[in-house]
């Protein structure tokens, strides 16, 4: 079993002499709802709606656990790419933190590694670019849904999208003898560095950045590797191995949107807590209605972290866990997790400064009106 990236650098040409076949899988992360009710679907877009089980191809422990979410596949439609008809293959994950999943595949066969570098941002022949049409079908599932969502988002927002290119493994010289997923790699370092970066010129590329767009790499078997930067992926793998690997990144691809999403949430609340300090410091309505907002903000917080270690739980698989954190590693989820943190203890301060400024407030009324009464018991007296 090979871990990552410790061997010395190979300098490689980075072509590939036998033709490469395997399909380009886009994943598309969209925030649509504080939550998607858990109650199973029947249908989303006219297609019956099933529960998604990866099936683990590495020999795993009894124990092994996935997260299943509800999924739908939706009919293959056929397109026209830049290198002729293709076959476009879409799938929908709903996921109870409030968020979609859209994948997309194509599959493609290439002479060399640098002409998929083009895969990144597919444009079809009608002039319309794949992203342009997932966010539409975003949008129709966010609709669709929005009468049982918990809280949905009046627009759709900004979305993460994450490309894999998955070869079918395995991978042949130019005398069609098979090769191992990790010589083929190291023989094709600077090629694959390309193609995760979307650089066109391979020669273009430092030595220092094609190392370390490279750097993260994982084996298991002999023809399986998965090599992971922070745009892209490449996965050498058996065909039907392709989807566990899949599912991981799609699920730190959801994580990854959902920590942004809230990280803007916290960003306008903590500007709005400013705000109301700075120009309504003693407007008790105010007061406690920011006080409510920011409770709301912090039960939204404590959830969204349950429910996200919820969907990437590996219990039982060590490569998959391995593959998560790289991807982890890659996206700074830790850095994401730890910004929201802070910014939530800010929101904690300015919650403990709101409520001393009410309780001084109602003091000073509650004084005020000791003060009043005496003088009134004093006035009384006198007349």
């Amino acid at each position: 079993m090979s871990v990552t990236g410790q061997q010395p650098r190979v300098r490689d040409t980075g072509t590939a002499a036998a033709k490469i076949t395997g399909e380009a899988v886009y994943l598309y992360a969209f925030d649509i709802a504080y939550e998607i009710p858990r109650a199973p679907l029947r249908e989303l877009l006219g297609q019956p709606v099933a529960q998604f089980i990866p099936d683990a191809t590495k020999k795993s422990p009894r124990q092994l656990f996935f997260y299943r979410p509800q999924m739908v596949r939706l009919p293959p439609i056929e397109r026209f790419g830049p290198r002729g008809p293709i076959r476009v293959e879409r799938s929908i994950k709903l996921l109870p933190v409030g968020a979609i999943s859209v994948m997309v595949r194509i599959p493609f066969s290439v002479d060399k590694i640098e002409d998929l570098v083009g895969y990144h941002d597919i444009r079809f022949t009608d002039g319309s670019y794949l992203y342009d049409e997932v966010r539409d079908l975003a949008e129709q599932v966010r609709q669709e849904l929005a009468p049982g969502l918990i809280r949905p988002v009046k627009t759709l927002g900004d979305e993460e999208a994450y490309t894999v290119f998955c070869f079918n493994a395995p991978l042949r010289d130019a005398q069609g003898n098979a090769l191992s997923a990790e010589d083929w790699f190291l023989g094709n370092r600077r090629a694959v560095a390309s193609l995760l970066t979307e650089e066109p010129d391979l020669q273009q590329l430092s030595d220092q950045e094609a190392d370390e767009s490279s750097a993260k790499y994982f084996s298991y078997y002999e023809n399986d590797i998965v090599v992971i930067d922070w745009d892209a992926a490449v996965v050498v793998d058996d065909p039907r191995s392709f989807d566990e690997t899949l599912y991981i990144i799609e699920l730190a691809n959801v994580q990854l949107a959902e920590l942004e999403a809230y990280d803007r949430i916290l960003d306008d609340a903590v500007e709005t807590s400013y705000r109301d300090l700075a120009g309504k410091r003693f407007k008790s309505l105010r007061l406690s209605s920011t006080q409510r907002e920011l409770r709301e903000i912090r039960i939204d917080l404590a959830r969204l972290q349950d429910e996200l270690g919820n969907i990437t739980k590996f219990f039982g698989d060590w490569h998959l866990a391995r593959i998560y954190q790289g991807l982890a590693t890659r996206f700074h989820l830790q850095e994401w997790q730890k910004s929201i943190d802070e910014k939530l203890r800010t929101l904690d301060d300015l919650y403990q400064i709101m409520r001393q400024d009410q309780m001084n407030m109602w003091m000073l009324i509650l004084e005020a009106s000791i003060v009043a009464l005496f003088i009134l018991d004093i006035v009384k007296s006198i007349f």
